[in-house]
């Protein structure tokens, strides 16, 4: 992820970072539907970091790509693949595969939860610029939101006294979403380089016969220290009916510390290409106004994007609002 497309954001971004961990909860929580594992979250997010940094067409990628389909499979999805090859921006041939896996398939109203899991292949917003051709290990620009939606997965088929909700959920995990042009490749359409699996994704997609779409939650960066997450401009742009659904779970459930109702930016990311496509996106993404690095936090495509700055309470505060959501439709 990608640019800030609102000019405005980035001017105010004038302070130093606060990482300092968040408490969980500030009221009395109204919960309903099971328990997000905060802890199992953060096991899937340091999984995926083994591998290490999963960039397009290395073994790494490879290795998670089967992990996480095999993960999805254990807890009962059924898992489908949309391989492609794209080519890039630099003209480099991506051996791309969207992974889709979907529960409760009978249910005729569906709701899209995503993110992607490829990592970006360098990490030009480090501070040292010998690190600018290393790759990221996108513990949380990636990896986060794939523990989420693994620990939803699990946590909904291991509910058995509560049953599936009403409402199916098609997991779908965006590749090439990192391999945006750099600032100094002078692309024209540079925006257009970012979400390649995302745009693929959106091309292809047809709801089953006879289902109703209420949308799609993107998940982006969602285990970062001191997370808030602003409502997105793009996001209610197009979707304000759902930001407003998501926001109130989370604050139902207890988390409106981590949801502010205040405007962030206007984002290009994942949502962006569904959004265009006539599904409607948003996206749950951090943004920090007092980080002078930047609007999306200090490890943004650096080298410290490790497990070392994975905040369990912020995996918590995304999985359980979601539970709150799937289990209130």
């Amino acid at each position: 992820m990608r640019k800030i497309i609102a000019t405005t954001l980035c001017l105010i971004c004038l302070c130093a970072c606060n990482s300092n961990k968040q408490a969980v909860t500030e009221e009395e929580p109204q919960l309903v539907g099971p328990v997000f594992e905060a802890d199992s979250a953060l096991f899937y997010c340091a999984a995926q970091c083994e591998f290490g940094p999963r960039i397009m067409n290395s073994k790494a990628h490879d290795d998670c790509e089967q992990w996480i389909t095999e993960k999805f499979q254990q807890y009962g999805a059924v898992v489908t693949t949309q391989k492609t090859d794209i080519t890039a921006w630099d003209g480099k041939v991506l051996h791309s595969t969207n992974i889709i896996a979907s529960i409760n398939p009978e249910a005729k109203q569906r709701v899209i939860i995503c993110a992607h899991w490829d990592s970006r292949p360098w990490a030009d917003n480090d501070l040292d610029s010998t690190n600018w051709q290393k790759p990221v290990m996108a513990a949380n620009d990636g990896a986060s939101g794939v523990a989420v939606m693994l620990e939803l997965c699990r946590a909904i088929s291991a509910a058995d006294t509560l049953g599936m909700p009403n409402t199916g959920i098609d997991f779908v995990c965006f590749d090439a979403e990192d391999y945006g042009a750099p600032d100094d490749a002078n692309i024209e359409n540079s925006e257009d380089t970012w979400a390649l699996g995302a745009q693929y994704f959106a091309k292809n997609y047809k709801a089953p016969e006879g289902c109703t779409l209420i949308g799609a939650i993107l998940l982006d960066m969602v285990g970062g220290q001191a997370s808030v997450f602003y409502q997105e401009r793009l996001s209610k742009e197009y979707a304000q009916s759902l930001v407003d659904d998501v926001w109130q779970c989370a604050s139902d459930a207890g988390y409106s510390s981590f949801f502010t109702n205040q405007a962030g930016g206007r984002i290009t990311d994942d949502h962006k290409p569904l959004n265009e496509a006539g599904i409607p996106a948003i996206d749950i993404i951090p943004y920090y106004p007092d980080c002078e690095q930047s609007c999306f936090g200090p490890t943004w495509h650096t080298v410290n994007d490790d497990m070392n700055h994975i905040d369990k309470n912020t995996l918590k505060a995304v999985g359980q609002t979601l539970i709150q959501y799937l289990y209130s439709k």
